[in-house]
């Protein structure tokens, strides 16, 4: 580029490229509690059912989970501190979350946990992607 010259529309260029973030970070929010509601239903789906209360201690939060639970997974995107998800099961009623997932010496294991996170975990990656190159192709639309 020879000195002195001027990009033309670098001023819309650069309009654009502030409004991403926002936009993309909306996108990303929205894809990844769609696919932690798709996790937490097939594992509740899959845990074995005696009264319901280790069914009923599987969720997914934004953040850090509740205390006394264990965490299947924990996805942060590079876009922001506060898009942190994470996908739990077990309370203090239900303690005996983990013995279910990997048994125990006297009881056979009932996976119902990782199953569930390896099974969509490739879905869940491609979905996010998948929102982040359509709000950039928004964004670079103009929309």
């Amino acid at each position: 580029m020879a000195r002195g010259a001027t990009i033309i529309g670098l001023a819309r260029l650069q309009k654009k490229l502030s409004r991403m973030p926002i936009v993309a970070k909306e996108a990303i929010k929205t894809a990844m509690a769609s696919q932690a509601d798709e996790i937490v239903s097939m594992m509740k789906s899959l845990v074995p059912v005696d009264k319901g209360t280790l069914r009923d201690s599987i969720g997914w939060t934004w953040g850090k989970a509740p205390k006394g639970s264990s965490v299947v997974a924990v996805a942060k995107a590079s876009l922001g501190g506060d898009l942190t998800i994470t996908i739990f099961a077990g309370s203090h009623e239900a303690y005996y979350a983990r013995w279910q997932e990997f048994g125990t010496k006297n009881m056979q294991a009932n996976p119902y946990f990782y199953v569930s996170w390896r099974a969509n975990r490739k879905k869940a990656k491609s979905s996010i992607r998948r929102a982040l190159n359509k709000a950039a192709r928004q964004v670079a639309a103009g929309g």
